[in-house]
């Protein structure tokens, strides 16, 4: 048996991984390096190509880009009408953004819980925690999952409720054919570094519904109009003029974070394949591991997986997770934890969520553990994530 760097071993690599990083080439440092030579570096045309970018690839109709993905949660929940008294369901198993997206508006998360295979919400749960304040379902494709898209639509267009997809995870992922984006009555996007592709920071809303579109668009731009049809008071003074008709946000990206994300787009379908196929050697590796318990997959999801993750199975190691992420760490593999359960947080305990609300969102984090996955992994690096991983559960293997 190896012995564990930890213990006076050597690692299984001299240079430390990390869990997720960027891809940048040099055809997209060009690309922001044009558009800052230019006339325009915010609110310029990079910005409206962007959106067009998004429509085309997922098929939705309409895109509005923002500065980062929790904007872009925000301005649908503006959107969509949240407001004080009303309840919005969500999952705990998130970035916190999933549900603070809420508060921003006044309303009250409501967590529901998850499926104890796929880690994305229970469609049974959702139905179990909805009452007559029930506003919206903010569904995360955890991981890069697509969610159960059919029977959320259908309990959303039974209790009249807006389904928002929170899919900072799942751009590139389909669900029965279909590029996530489209589905939703509003989907959200995240371009940090981490994420499949990326502007630094960045985000976009996606819906297919007009009246939805037109809010958006107010709620990022201050809710500031130069349109003159949805302009209340005429006539105008002159083409200086414009009206703000809304309480919006300053929430606007700028033209070279946009001009990143369109070049990125141009290697979206090379990135999901990358992870696939990383995704894939991972799943031959760890498939038959009884110490290890892997994430399991709806049929109807072709996934481009953002996070890998793997679940220790406790009573089978003589370790707790922070010793096995230790140890991991003692390898050069930096792996991290996706996610706390958002209530766990003293903010949320203080506005009265108790420990205990979702049992099995709460069981699942106990294991979880996100191992290095991004494309620009080479063959050698996939090799040393799987060898520490191996090496770490041998040690502790009961």
């Amino acid at each position: 048996m190896e012995k564990l760097a930890l213990n006076g071993g050597y690692p299984v690599r001299a240079g430390k991984i990390y869990y997720g990083r960027q891809w940048i080439e040099e055809d997209d440092i060009e690309a922001v390096a044009e558009v800052l030579r230019s006339s325009f570096i915010t609110c310029g045309p990079k910005v409206e190509e962007m959106e067009r970018t998004l429509e085309a690839y997922t098929g939705a109709k309409y895109a509005v880009a923002v500065s980062n993905g929790t904007a872009a949660l925000h301005c649908a929940c503006l959107a969509a009408g949240i407001g004080p008294g009303d309840e919005v369901i969500t999952t705990p198993l998130t970035f916190a953004a999933s549900a603070n997206c809420i508060l921003y508006c006044g309303a009250k998360p409501v967590f529901a819980d998850v499926c104890p295979d796929t880690y994305n919400i229970d469609p049974d749960s959702i139905r179990a925690h909805i009452t007559d304040r029930t506003k919206a379902v903010i569904a995360v494709d955890f991981s890069g999952q697509a969610v159960s898209h059919k029977e959320i639509r259908e309990i959303c267009e039974k209790f009249n409720l807006i389904f928002i997809e929170d899919a900072a995870h799942g751009i590139g992922t389909k669900y029965d054919g279909a590029p996530i984006g489209s589905l939703a009555d509003l989907t959200t996007f995240s371009f940090h570094p981490v994420k499949t592709i990326t502007g630094g920071e960045g985000g976009a809303v996606l819906t297919n519904r007009e009246e939805l579109y037109r809010k958006l668009v107010l709620a990022h731009t201050h809710g500031i109009t130069h349109s003159e049809a949805l302009m209340e008071e005429a006539p105008h003074e002159g083409p200086w003029y414009y009206e703000q008709i809304a309480l919006g946000y300053n929430y606007r990206i700028t033209d070279f974070q946009a001009a990143l994300i369109v070049s990125q787009m141009k290697k979206l379908d090379r990135f999901v394949s990358g992870r696939k196929e990383i995704v894939t050697k991972y799943e031959e590796a760890f498939s038959n591991m009884p110490e290890i318990i892997l994430q399991k997959e709806i049929p109807e999801s072709d996934t481009c997986r953002h996070l890998y993750l793997i679940r220790l199975n406790l009573e089978k190691l003589r370790c707790s997770r922070r010793e096995f992420f230790d140890a991991m760490a003692g390898e050069n593999v930096q792996c991290q934890i996706h996610y706390v359960p958002v209530y766990w947080f003293p903010y949320y305990r203080k506005l009265g969520y108790e420990l205990g609300l979702c049992p099995r969102a709460e069981e699942i984090y106990k294991g979880i553990m996100s191992i290095p996955l991004y494309p620009a992994m080479t063959d050698q690096d996939v090799s040393d994530v799987i060898h520490a991983v191996k090496k770490v559960v041998e040690n502790y293997r009961r």
